[in-house]
């Protein structure tokens, strides 16, 4: 995991989950986030653009995997938030969600897997595929000669919403709306660990009808700091 800032008024976070059944998988999720962060630093010294920064980047972090040789590969979810706009990249099954503070759910990255691809077009639901005995596959890698970015639309965040990104570990034991609901609202601190007590112990044992995968969990979660309104007639300082 990471989060860069980039210039005075934007930060990037990332989630990268080493690819189980290959090798080295934390060497890939290591390289492929430190790649990353040294590129971003280059492009921030040259004012490039945040898009094409973030795009550059992940190129960079895919030929530093692919250099490794050994095989190994990684997700890789990057989310900007410049000013109050923020964007996700997705290759994985790594997921990013924007939760207001009601509810509503205004982004979540699509996951590149059978099952995936199946919720996308309204073959299954999404608690269908978390007990689907394909859930554990997925077809897009960083690291991969074949790598594609799935490039989001930008969101325009609003007071209190918050930025979601976790490794499949947290999403493959809870539905979203138990996640949702666990960080809508309230200190950032205590919604990591109301979705991490829960997703904790669905690992530790299945209960009926609910889903259990135990595997490493990695989870960010981000608000963006609004400018607090001055009340009539109340002074500024310089």
């Amino acid at each position: 995991m990471a989060v860069i800032p980039y210039g005075p008024e934007a930060v990037v976070l990332v989630v990268a989950d080493g690819a189980g059944g290959l090798p080295a998988g934390k060497r890939a999720s290591l390289e492929a986030v430190s790649t990353l962060v040294a590129s971003l630093q280059a492009s921030m010294d040259q004012t490039v653009l945040l898009r094409t920064a973030i795009l550059n980047g992940i190129e960079a972090a895919n030929q530093a995997v692919q250099a490794l040789a050994n095989g190994s590969a990684t997700t890789f979810t990057v989310v900007t938030v410049e000013g109050r706009l923020t964007r996700a990249y997705q290759i994985g099954d790594s997921e990013a969600m924007v939760v207001g503070q009601r509810g509503v759910l205004k982004l979540q990255t699509p996951v590149h897997s059978p099952t995936g691809f199946a919720v996308e077009a309204g073959l299954l639901g999404q608690r269908e595929a978390l007990h689907h005995e394909d859930r554990h596959l997925v077809s897009n890698f960083l690291g991969t000669a074949d790598m594609r970015i799935d490039v989001g639309a930008t969101v325009e965040l609003q007071p209190r919403d918050t930025v979601f990104v976790a490794s499949d570990g947290l999403t493959d034991n809870l539905h979203t709306e138990e996640i949702i609901e666990r960080i809508r609202c309230g200190p950032l601190d205590k919604a990591i660990d109301r979705v991490v007590g829960l997703a904790n112990r669905r690992m530790a044992g299945a209960a009926a009808g609910q889903p259990s995968k135990p595997d490493d969990l990695s989870l960010l979660l981000f608000r963006k700091p609004m400018p607090r309104k001055r009340a009539a007639g109340e002074e500024t300082s310089a």
